[in-house]
């Protein structure tokens, strides 16, 4: 379990590092470009100094970010400052290579599908404000910034760009929805909508750690349904999903929001209570135990009594370890079933 955790909690970490390596091969992208540029274009040698100083700067730039190893913690504000430079780049080459006229004016796109891929939709729109700026310093004469002529002719230059930007942040955040979805269904029982063990054990850990941390209590409850076969074999599976559903209802009707509750495979459900030791866990897990025996399933004119055995173990008293504690109170429910089902029993060392 902890090392599923520990690869779960490493996925932000791992997705944000993909988007970094995309975002380096777009950097070099535009180096090549411009490098390009520098090579067939033949500009003058003023602006091929000015051209090649920021080649130079801009290149030492990116293998600082990338390869030097500065950033060890990727975030999402390393890539704002990674765009940002790129603009302040293309808007130094623009310059010297005819200004609004230039033949790479149009390698802002290059920023807007980069901010669109990986910051959102604000993040996006602040990069195009930011280039409209950039547009109106390279236009070079203020006493047209304020004639229709002017604002029509650079309403025109940058819708194009507008609608890239718009486009890419559309299907960047559709393929970003449905990666979310699909790991939240990787997380959660379908059946009932609660944890499943994956996601129970993504949770957990952080909630533990803090316990030993601080030296607090926290208690596992493993929460077997009793003769549950029983139950399928006579009245039908969907019977079964039916009282699952029920019981997992009565379960969270006794926890606090602060508890974490999963179903953890077939007919089994563990629960962890944070800042609760052992004795006010029994009173919960009684409680929890009487909902289910006092609920019966109705369906169809008929009625149906479950029940379920409950087995506790606590932090620090079973052990030291997530681990140690769930196969104790798992042994625990073991022996509550062993006693007559129906039953709670507290792991005693």
């Amino acid at each position: 379990m902890q090392a599923a955790t520990t690869e779960a909690l490493s996925i932000e970490q791992e997705e944000l590092r993909g988007v970094s390596r995309t975002v380096a091969e777009i950097e070099w992208l535009l180096l090549i470009l411009v490098l390009l540029y520098l090579v067939f274009a033949e500009p003058g040698r003023e602006e091929k100094t000015a051209i090649a100083a920021a080649l130079f700067v801009y290149a030492a730039f990116v293998l600082a970010f990338h390869y030097a190893n500065f950033y060890k913690v990727e975030s999402r504000w390393k890539i704002a400052l990674e765009t940002w430079t790129m603009v302040f780049f293309i808007t130094w080459v623009v310059w010297y290579t005819g200004k609004i006229e230039s033949p790479l004016l149009n390698t802002y796109l290059l920023v807007l599908i980069t901010s669109a891929l990986t910051l959102g939709k604000l993040a996006t729109l602040c990069e195009m404000a930011l280039i409209a700026a950039c547009f109106v310093a390279l236009e070079g004469d203020p006493a047209e910034l304020f004639t229709l002529k002017y604002v029509g002719g650079l309403a025109a230059q940058l819708a194009p760009m507008l609608l890239v930007a718009y486009v890419t942040t559309m299907f960047s955040a559709d393929i970003r929805y449905g990666l979310n979805k699909a790991k939240l269904l990787s997380e959660t029982d379908e059946l009932t909508g609660l944890f499943n063990r994956r996601g129970f054990a993504m949770v957990v850990d952080r909630l533990f750690a803090q316990a030993q941390r601080y030296n607090r209590p926290v208690t596992v409850m493993m929460i077997d349904m009793d003769r549950f076969k029983a139950l399928n074999d006579s009245y039908g599976h969907e019977w079964g999903d039916r009282m699952l559903r029920l019981v997992a209802k009565c379960i969270q009707t006794e926890l606090r929001h602060t508890d974490v509750l999963a179903r953890y495979g077939g007919d089994e459900f563990v629960a962890l209570l944070p800042e609760t030791p052992a004795d006010s866990a029994l009173d919960v897990a009684s409680r929890i135990r009487e909902a289910v025996a006092g609920t019966p399933l109705e369906a169809d004119g008929r009625s149906v009594v479950g029940s379920v055995s409950i087995g506790i173990a606590s932090y620090p008293e079973a052990g030291r370890t997530l681990d140690s504690i769930l196969g104790r109170a798992d042994r625990a429910m073991y022996l509550a079933k062993q006693k007559g089902r129906n039953g709670v029993v507290k792991f005693e060392a």
